[in-house]
């Protein structure tokens, strides 16, 4: 009888990537006609790939020409279909070929490259950068990608470029810059670069062969974001060991595995913090088995067999709590004892040798904590001079920021900058000199005023003043008041809680203050907008309602053999006897500083 079907069979072989030195198998076809005329003439030809309609044809173009010829109906078997595809043409057909190199296969790489895996090897990584521009910075670091990424892709949007710096694993850096469309071979890792107007896309299939670092070098006045992704690679992993030596030497003994954490690429084993990045990676549990069981010479005396077993929980390490870190802020220390303990069977804990708990390392006992930088003051630009011509006055706002860049406290009252200083104007005066520099009220003090007052809450209990109010009048003086809470921050769910008053130690800030919106329809007034007596202040009303009083004495500043003890002197509202802002009060009048002696018993001999 007839067999049915056809009569040759087809299977892969020489299933290893060739060389690069190789060449491209197409390309090789293509060459093999240079040394035949093409319609009378000689042409160097270049193969076509990734042809649609016909993958398995041998076409070919004459360098340096626009000429695409089909110099034979098809090629070799086994040339890739397509230059990104491990499909092979058979007779003129093309055929799929899964990552495992087999004709039919239908087996595919995952994420990470790993033929038929399922994306446990690697891990995928997505963000966003945006620019900082400063006039000191001339370029930044976008994102570090790995040895062995794939799938890298990044997207700039923005007047600013893209440039490359790589780093070999024999530590040979490099760096390459961007400027035109096209594509780049860096590292051996080809490289497909688009760059528009307002745009560049940055694309690697990898896996890269070297350590890259996105840089972005600033080109304009305005912000530039980037996007990124790609899958890196799981280059630290959990191994296990041999089982260490044994307890005993006779009479029955345990011995214990271990896991160490161990770098794929270098072949070494590195400290268990790089497995502990990896979420995905678990480390193993120790295995336990006897060992040395023949019993002991009579001569060796007794020897304890070590009690565990399969079924006895094996000594562990224990900590107590991390102590407070040893500063707030700018890098500190906190510290821990770690010791070996052992579980009976009834649950009970005691510590025991730290030999015994060798089998995995010991906790650290000290960590670095608290490492941002500590508040610092903020100085803005000066306002302008609160007169027009002669000695003034000008403000500024000063603001304590912490390292995330938000108004907070804790800035040293010592190191604070001034937020008022005299100012001269070059401009001559055709008026009466004034006899004191002006204040200034609006806006550039109560700015500063109020940035100044303005408290983040911490962890301390303190006083939080709330937005003044409006003004009570719409012309005239009046006054503004405010709400002044005693709060503190709840670390532990960041929330705030308000706290009876007494609980906030130091000074209550004021809750009311006068206002000034200008004068009244018909009401005589001698000065005129220009004056900056009008502008800025000289409000005589406040001279009436506002004075300074002396409060009390401040604590002595020794406990015996004679100290010093200085009256303190407040700006009080007459009225309601409540304490006011010192601008209020006019400085001239302000009484003289008063000290008396105190404590003038002798001290006790030491």
């Amino acid at each position: 009888r007839t067999c049915e079907g056809r009569n040759i069979r087809y299977r892969t072989c020489s299933n290893v990537d060739c060389p690069p030195e190789a060449g491209d198998f197409r390309a090789q076809q293509c060459s093999a006609h240079n040394d035949v005329k093409y319609q009378g003439q000689f042409y160097e030809w270049l193969p076509v790939s990734n042809d649609p309609d016909n993958p398995c044809s041998l076409k070919c173009q004459a360098r340096g020409t626009a000429l695409v010829v089909e110099l034979a109906p098809k090629v070799l078997d086994g040339t890739r279909c397509y230059t990104e595809s491990l499909d092979m043409c058979i007779s003129g057909l093309c055929q799929i070929v899964g990552c495992d190199r087999q004709l039919g296969s239908a087996v595919k790489e995952d994420n990470c490259g790993v033929c038929n895996g399922d994306g446990s090897t690697c891990r995928l990584v997505r963000g966003q950068y945006k620019s900082q521009l400063s006039a000191n910075k001339l370029d930044d670091t976008v994102v570090a990608i790995p040895y062995g990424s794939r799938q890298v892709r990044l997207v700039l949007k923005g007047p600013d470029h893209l440039y490359l710096e790589t780093k070999t694993l024999q530590g040979v850096n490099s760096e390459n810059s961007l400027s035109t469309t096209g594509s780049f071979l860096v590292e051996n890792s080809s490289i497909d670069f688009q760059k528009f107007p307002d745009k560049e896309i940055l694309r690697i299939s990898g896996p890269l062969t070297a350590d890259f670092t996105i840089k972005i070098r600033y080109a304009g006045a305005s912000e530039s974001s980037v996007q990124f992704i790609f899958y890196q690679p799981i280059i630290h992993r959990w191994r296990e060991t041999d089982f260490f030596p044994c307890s005993a030497s006779c009479g029955g003994g345990y011995q214990l595995t271990s896991a160490e954490c161990f770098d794929l690429r270098s072949n070494r084993v590195v400290a268990d913090q790089y497995c502990h990045y990896y979420p995905e990676n678990i480390k193993p549990k120790p295995k336990l088995q006897e060992c040395n069981l023949d019993p002991c010479p009579a001569s060796d005396g007794y020897k304890q067999i070590m009690p565990y077993d399969l079924y006895h929980p094996l000594p562990r390490w224990e900590s107590t709590p991390w102590t407070a870190c040893s500063s707030s802020c700018g890098g500190g220390i906190q510290s821990r004892s770690v010791s070996c303990v052992e579980e009976d069977i009834q649950g009970h804990i005691s510590p025991v040798e730290e030999w015994k708990c060798m089998y995995t390392p010991k906790m650290p006992v000290v960590q670095p904590c608290n490492i941002f930088d500590c508040p610092k003051w903020l100085a803005q630009e000066w306002s302008p001079c609160t007169v027009s011509c002669g000695q003034g006055l000008r403000y500024r706002v000063v603001l304590c920021l912490d390292h995330r860049g938000m108004h907070t406290g804790g800035c040293s009252p010592k190191t604070k900058p001034h937020i008022k200083e005299e100012c001269i104007v070059s401009s001559p005066c055709y008026k009466p000199k004034e006899k004191l520099p002006v204040e200034a009220k609006l806006p550039w003090y109560k700015q500063a005023q109020e940035m100044e007052e303005g408290t983040a809450v911490s962890e301390e209990p303190s006083f939080i003043p709330e937005a003044w109010s409006t003004c009570s009048v719409t012309c005239g003086v009046g006054s503004q008041v405010r709400l002044v809470k005693c709060q503190v921050l709840l670390s532990f769910s960041q929330s705030v809680a308000d706290l009876p008053i007494d609980e906030c130690e130091g000074p209550k800030p004021a809750s009311q203050r006068a206002c000034y919106s200008g004068p009244c329809s018909g009401e005589a007034t001698e000065y005129t907008p220009e004056e900056p007596e009008f502008l800025y202040g000289g409000w005589q009303e406040f001279d009436e309602l506002y004075d300074w009083e002396y409060e009390g004495f401040t604590e002595c500043s020794e406990s015996c053999g004679g100290g010093i003890q200085e009256a303190v002197v407040t700006c009080l509202n007459k009225q309601t006897r409540e304490t006011a802002d010192d601008i209020l009060c006019v400085t001239s009048r302000r009484p003289p500083q008063l000290l008396k002696a105190c404590s003038l018993d002798p001290c006790p001999p030491r």
